[in-house]
C-alpha cells in the first residue's frame, strides 16, 4: 500500500469515526428521526450531484428492489439505531459497538452462506464477545440498566451492517459500488420519510447542529463513500476493509478531544479485545503465519 494509500485511508477512518461525534452533537436538537432523515437526504442529494457531474447511470427501474435492501440495511436501520443510541451513550462507545461489525458478519456468513467456521474464526467471536461483555457490563454497571435499550440499539447496528455485507456479497455485480451507494441513498430517504412526518424536528436547532448534520450527511455519508470506492479501487476489497480497526481509534480520539469524554480501563480492555476478534476472523493472524 503506498503512500497516497494509506493517507486516504486514514483520513477515511478519521471520517467515519467522526460520524459518532456529529450524532451526539445533533441528536439532542433534531432526535434520532429527523437527524437520519436530514443525513440520508442530503446524502443523497450530494451523491446525485456527483453523478451528474461525472455522468453514473443509475438504473434505478432495474435495480430498485436491489437498492431498496441496501438502503434498509446499510443505512436506515443502521443510521437510526445508532441514532437512538447516541442520545444517552458516549460516542467512543459508539465507535467501538460499531467495529462488532465483522463478528456478526463470521456469524451471518456461516448461517446464511455455509461458510466453515475454522478454530480461528471461533477464537475470534470469543474475544470479541468477551470485549462486548466488557464494554455493556461496565456501562450497565454505571448506569444501573437504564442504558441497556441504547446499549441493544448500537449492537443491532452492526448486525444491519453484516447483513447488507453479506447480502451483496451474494448478489454480485447487480450495480457498480457507485450505484449502490447513490441508489440506496435515495432508498433509505424514502423509508425514513414516513418516520419523519410522525416524529418532526424536536427542538429548533441551532448554527451548530445545522453545522453537524451536514458534516454527517455530505463528508461523513456522502463524501466517505466516494473515498472508500476509491481506496477499493487502489488496494482490493480486504485492504480497503483494513478501516473497520481503525474507526474506533477515532472515534474514541474525537470523544475525548471534542466531548470531553473519559476513557477508562472497561473501555480500552474491551475494545482490544473486539479489534483482536476481528483480527481473527478476518483471517489477519492466520495470513501473517503463512507469510512469515
Amino acid at each position: 500500500m503506498d503512500a497516497a494509500s494509506i493517507t486516504r485511508l486514514l483520513l477515511l477512518a478519521a471520517i467515519w469515526g467522526a460520524s459518532f461525534l456529529f450524532m451526539r452533537i445533533g441528536v439532542p436538537a433534531f432526535g434520532p428521526v429527523a437527524l437520519i432523515m436530514f443525513r440520508v437526504g442530503i446524502a443523497a442529494a450530494f451523491l446525485w450531484l456527483v453523478a451528474r457531474i461525472c455522468r453514473h447511470a443509475l438504473g434505478l427501474r432495474r435495480n430498485w428492489q436491489h437498492y431498496l435492501i441496501i438502503g434498509v440495511l446499510n443505512s436506515a436501520v443502521p443510521f437510526l439505531f445508532f441514532a437512538y443510541a447516541a442520545q444517552s451513550l458516549p460516542a467512543s462507545l459508539l465507535a467501538i459497538l460499531n467495529a462488532t461489525s465483522p463478528l456478526f458478519g463470521a456469524v451471518v456468513g456461516a448461517i446464511w452462506l455455509r461458510t466453515p467456521v475454522t478454530g480461528a474464526v471461533a477464537l475470534g467471536l470469543g474475544c470479541g464477545l468477551a470485549g462486548v461483555a466488557v464494554l455493556v457490563g461496565h456501562n450497565l454497571t454505571l448506569t444501573g440498566n437504564a442504558d441497556w435499550p441504547a446499549i441493544a440499539a448500537g449492537l443491532l447496528a452492526p448486525l444491519s451492517y453484516s447483513l447488507a455485507s453479506i447480502y451483496t456479497r451474494a448478489r454480485p455485480g447487480l450495480a457498480t459500488p457507485f450505484g449502490n451507494a447513490h441508489g440506496s441513498m435515495w432508498m433509505a430517504t424514502l423509508v425514513v420519510l414516513p418516520l419523519f412526518l410522525l416524529a418532526p424536528v424536536r427542538h429548533a436547532p441551532d448554527a451548530g447542529d445545522w453545522a453537524a448534520v451536514s458534516a454527517l450527511a455530505v463528508v461523513c455519508t456522502g463524501a466517505a463513500y466516494l473515498l472508500y470506492f476509491r481506496l477499493i479501487d487502489d488496494v482490493g476489497p480486504t485492504r480497503a476493509l483494513s478501516v473497520t480497526f481503525l474507526i474506533p481509534v477515532f472515534g474514541v480520539l474525537w470523544g475525548v478531544l471534542f466531548l470531553d469524554e473519559t476513557v477508562g480501563r472497561h473501555t480500552l480492555l474491551g475494545g482490544a479485545l473486539i479489534l483482536a476478534g476481528i483480527a481473527l476472523t478476518a483471517g489477519i493472524v492466520g495470513l501473517r503465519r503463512q507469510a512469515a
